[in-house]
């Protein structure tokens, strides 16, 4: 079976210092290190995931289409740099203007991505900067690995990449 890393995106890949919500291209802003960290667990054979939660679309401050966007941008960016992102994955969902199943602390999103990928659970992580993501790994039976945001992840993933 295949090994994964879940990786959420704002604060994780993507600095969040200055935004809350993230929708366009000019806010891109890559955490220190992305790049390098993300070619060495490809090195070691992980498939790699984005999950995350996109609550502005429920608020109406952004559309779907402007984070389809943003994510082509990103996987450019990613591709120009030798790096796969097999797949990404959001919730549009609000808890404070409806109610979902898939949106982090919940695990759909990630349990969704280890069936469609035949994907070894034992063998996967999620990196996050948040409880709701430790909850998530930990709701789909996954390894969580908390970082602090908007910081290089390595020194919290270097026994991965040994």
């Amino acid at each position: 079976m295949k090994k994964a890393i879940f990786l959420d995106r704002d604060g994780v890949l993507i600095s969040n210092t200055d935004h809350y919500y993230i929708w366009k291209q000019d806010q891109l802003e890559y955490v220190d290190g992305v790049f390098r960290n993300l070619q060495m667990l490809t090195e070691r054979g992980f498939l790699l995931f984005i999950v995350s939660n996109q609550g502005g679309i429920s608020k109406g401050l952004y559309t779907k289409d402007d984070v389809m966007k943003l994510h082509e941008e990103m996987i450019r960016i990613f591709s120009k740099n030798r790096i796969e992102i097999t797949e990404i994955v959001y919730c549009p969902h609000h808890p404070e203007v409806e109610k979902c199943l898939c949106r982090k602390p919940q695990s759909l999103m990630i349990d969704k991505l280890i069936a469609k990928y035949t994907l070894s659970k034992e063998g996967s992580y999620l990196i996050g900067d948040s409880e709701t993501d430790m909850e998530a790994a930990q709701k789909a039976g996954i390894q969580g690995i908390m970082i602090k945001p908007n910081r290089d992840m390595h020194p919290y993933i270097s026994f991965l990449v040994q």
